[in-house]
């Protein structure tokens, strides 16, 4: 939508971030919409293909990637940096790996910008009295001097995050689709759960972080929600201090980033009318 206008920028701890910012799950295949969603989304985003987007997310005003931190995406980012591309990466922990926290200093090396733990760790850890695991790698990032954030699908399990945890900023799902309390990864299926109780639980929780920033992720219910009712309705819950994050398929519509930076600054920006 052309007259969109620039993003705002907030900072999460000292990285500033537009509050807009582009998430990878697409990128690695992970389209919770089932396998065959998964393999279409991987035949498409070659590393040629991840790149281009990530130029065209620059070129309309997103400075900022959310995206795992594995092999894939490293290589691809090496690449992209190369030849000239400046997005910064904000690296999620990677499930697949033996130890998350071992995770951790990997992304540094490989250039991230800042870390956070990924929601089904955060899920795995919570479930099985590990919660002093989520203190540690919030630690480990903060030592290895690049602001840390923690993920999570449950509302209570953001609220047990801000009692317990002094992290950065907090990724705060819209909807807990999946159980990981016993397997931290996302094993797809047809059969997620996408229900707006679980999100309106959460927005409440959001309202509850002080002055921690809140980065509201799937606001799209991974496709099933209209982007227009999607951004409205996280425009009813987001504060000057949060951030959007959306991931971008262009094959289902190639003007997606510039139309999801125009309904953002319609009805999330901070001078929205």
């Amino acid at each position: 939508m052309p007259g969109s206008g620039p993003l705002e920028t907030v900072k999460l701890g000292q990285l500033e971030v537009t509050r807009l910012v582009i998430g990878g799950n697409p990128f690695s295949g992970f389209s919770h919409q089932g396998d065959d969603r998964d393999r279409e989304m991987l035949s498409y985003y070659t590393a040629d293909r991840i790149k281009e987007t990530l130029r065209l997310a620059e070129a309309a005003g997103i400075n900022t990637l959310f995206a795992r931190a594995d092999r894939h995406i490293v290589r691809t980012l090496y690449e992209y940096r190369d030849e000239g591309g400046t997005i910064q990466w904000v690296a999620q922990t990677a499930t697949d790996t033996p130890d998350p926290l071992m995770n951790i200093p990997f992304a540094r090396r490989w250039g991230a910008d800042a870390c956070y733990l990924h929601g089904g760790q955060t899920e795995y850890f919570l479930s099985n009295g590990q919660g002093g695991k989520i203190v540690e790698a919030v630690k480990l990032i903060r030592d290895l001097g690049v602001p840390a954030g923690v993920a999570g699908h449950r509302a209570d399990h953001h609220d047990w995050i801000r009692q317990h945890v002094d992290c950065d900023f907090q990724m705060c799902c819209y909807y807990n689709s999946s159980d990981r309390s016993k397997d931290p990864a996302h094993h797809p299926t047809y059969d997620e759960c996408f229900v707006e109780a679980d999100r309106d639980r959460m927005v409440e929780t959001i309202a509850r972080l002080g002055e921690r920033p809140a980065v509201h992720y799937k606001i799209l219910a991974a496709g099933r929600t209209d982007p227009e009712a999607a951004f409205r309705f996280a425009g009813s819950a987001i504060r000057p201090q949060d951030v959007v994050c959306v991931g971008f398929y262009l094959p289902d519509n190639p003007g997606m980033i510039d139309e999801d930076i125009a309904l953002f600054n319609r009805y999330c920006a901070a001078g929205r009318s």
